[in-house]
């Protein structure tokens, strides 16, 4: 199965400009308040704290673009800032017998993926992405498709030690 939001790139690259030129026209009106018209007091200041405040929840929420792929024998994760210079992208590419379980955390508007490989140095490896801009049904997809490979990879490993108990009985 694949799962991408690429295609909504250009939103994301839209909806950070404009709150980019949202907080700069908001520092202009700022400073254009301050030292020539006066019409607001206090109130002033709301006029950089908002556009603030929204770039910084825009920026939290995490990598905007997040591509899932679980064709043929491996499953390939890419989680990506459309701002290549804010983040390091991240690329994993492992066998699916390596998944051992994942988890979906949601905390008010922003969601992570933490997902546990098997390892040869440590026993395990937890992975994380941040999946905070794909909707309900995107989220759904994705955890019908790494349950698939779970529960594939505990009968293969039930199967082997049942065989095993068979072996040595």
């Amino acid at each position: 199965m694949r799962l991408s939001n690429r295609n909504k790139a250009s939103v994301y690259n839209f909806l950070s400009t404009l709150l980019l030129m949202i907080l700069v026209l908001g520092v202009i009106a700022f400073i254009a308040n301050k030292y020539r018209f006066n019409a607001l007091d206090d109130e002033s200041y709301l006029l950089i704290i908002v556009p603030i405040v929204l770039l910084i929840i825009f920026y939290i929420c995490g990598r905007q673009i997040f591509e899932y792929d679980s064709d043929g024998e491996a499953l390939n994760f890419k989680n990506r800032n459309i701002i290549p210079f804010l983040e390091k992208p991240l690329h994993d590419e492992f066998p699916k017998y390596k998944l051992i379980k994942y988890d979906v955390v949601s905390i008010l508007f922003i969601k992570r993926l933490y997902v546990t490989v098997s390892s040869k140095n440590n026993g395990s490896t937890t992975l994380k992405y941040q999946i905070s801009y794909l909707n309900r049904k995107e989220v759904n997809d994705l955890k019908l498709s790494l349950n698939k490979v779970v529960k594939a990879n505990k009968e293969k490993k039930d199967r082997k030690t049942d065989d095993d108990r068979r072996i040595f009985a």
